[in-house]
């Protein structure tokens, strides 16, 4: 039997007993008169199909079909005494039970959710270097051909290979908007406006590489794009007033020692690669800038892949007009029959490198929602050594040890870089 004593200015209306019967629902309110009670079973969710609940404390609240008898309640001097009922029969109930669950239940559940968390982090990690790392390969293909000789010639016509890239792009995002497989927005002209400075050099930023692609090894371009954290510093400092601290400096210094080292011992070094791949490096840094000076005010934001989107679209737009006027139509199988490339293979290589492009930069964006910056940057570097093996192994390029020792004091300086960069600054005391 339980002992209730009312509260002071709150008397006790009634009770409602829950599962065992040692569980009881008091009810209060300013009743004016409190010995005036009234019995009811607890059953306030009779209309509603049985569900699982959880209380505050962590014990599960379940339906329960237990039989139990409604309380009589009477007002003795030590306060209300309230027990079963005897002489009420005993109806069926579908209220509930409280159980206590375990402590060991809650943490199999949390660490099942790490778990699967994890294990989907590590596979999209795994699919966007697997991507990168097939359209390196494929890209670097579709810039060389075969002639009827079965010798292997440039397609000095990087335009052509950016426009067919962000066709491909275009249409991969259309699909995605038109089967629901992503939300399409709702975009001002305000806020194309803003977009299109971004859309402008990010084509900048991908004609560059396919042009260093085309010029030098793929390797060599990596080497050189390792060099982005130096552009991200200066090009900060420059618009967005954020300058480094000594720790960033420090990291930037093996980072230019190591390019310049592996540039020196290149054995495809030709300058048309290196500006490319510098001039890729300044529009790609750009776009960042850019993009933390984009849609400041909270209700303009976009998510980062719809962004990705919008911009792959417009550079579509952007790169047609320049690559036809600049290169002309290239890519039609009269003029690649002509000059005597094998059409199949060149098609197959450009699409596969398409999807690739795409799908890479998708993951990427992915990833950045699941993690922070510094970890995804940490997880770029790595991205890169693993570019840079491949490529190197695949296309059997001649490496001396001093140009892997260049590139691998950059790769560590970019690393480094992005450690140092989670260290902060002291705030100035007065």
């Amino acid at each position: 039997m339980l002992v209730a004593t009312p509260l002071k200015g709150f008397p006790i209306e009634r009770y409602q007993t829950c599962g065992y019967g040692n569980c009881i629902l008091a009810y209060r309110s300013l009743s004016a008169n409190p010995r005036k009670l009234s019995v009811h079973r607890c059953n306030p969710l009779s209309h509603s199909p049985p569900q699982r609940h959880r209380l505050s404390n962590g014990s599960a609240l379940l339906p329960s079909s237990r039989k139990f008898a409604p309380i009589s309640c009477s007002l003795k001097r030590t306060g209300w005494i309230c027990g079963p009922n005897p002489a009420t029969t005993v109806p069926e109930s579908d209220g509930f039970v409280v159980r206590a669950t375990t402590e060991g239940d809650g943490a199999a559940e949390t660490a099942k959710s790490k778990f699967t968390n994890t294990l989907v982090l590590g596979t999209l990690f795994g699919l966007w270097y697997l991507f990168n790392i097939y359209f390196n390969i494929y890209n670097k293909q579709a810039n060389m051909y075969f002639n009827e000789n079965l010798v292997l010639k440039a397609f000095h016509y990087p335009m052509t290979v950016t426009l067919v890239q962000f066709a491909v792009g275009t249409v991969l995002v259309t699909l995605m908007w038109t089967l629901n497989l992503y939300k399409r927005p709702k975009i001002s002209g305000a806020q194309l406006a803003l977009i299109l400075p971004l859309a402008v050099v990010h084509t900048l930023g991908n004609l560059f590489t396919n042009m260093s692609l085309g010029k030098v090894a793929v390797s060599f371009t990596h080497t050189i794009k390792a060099m982005e954290p130096f552009f991200s510093v200066v090009l900060s400092a420059m618009f967005l007033g954020e300058f480094p601290t000594l720790w960033v400096v420090s990291s930037l210094l093996p980072i230019v020692g190591g390019v310049a080292l592996a540039s020196m011992t290149e054995a495809s070094f030709n300058w048309a690669g290196f500006w490319s791949a510098m001039a890729s490096n300044l529009t790609n840094q750009s776009r960042n800038v850019l993009s933390k000076k984009f849609m400041v005010k909270k209700e303009e934001s976009l998510d980062n892949i719809t962004l990705f989107s919008i911009i792959t679209i417009m550079s579509f737009f952007l790169m047609a007009p320049a690559a036809i006027f600049f290169e002309g139509v290239k890519f039609t199988p009269s003029y690649l029959q002509a000059a005597g490339v094998n059409i199949n293979q060149l098609y197959t290589r450009s699409l596969i490198a398409a999807l690739c492009f795409h799908a890479y930069q998708q993951v990427s964006y992915m990833i950045l929602q699941r993690v922070s910056p510094v970890t995804h940057s940490v997880g770029n570097c790595v991205k890169r050594v693993v570019v840079i093996v491949t490529s190197v192994l695949f296309f059997r390029t001649p490496v001396s040890p001093i140009n892997s020792l260049g590139t691998g004091i950059a790769l560590a300086g970019v690393f480094l870089y992005s450690r140092v960069k989670r260290i902060k600054p002291k705030p100035k005391t007065a």
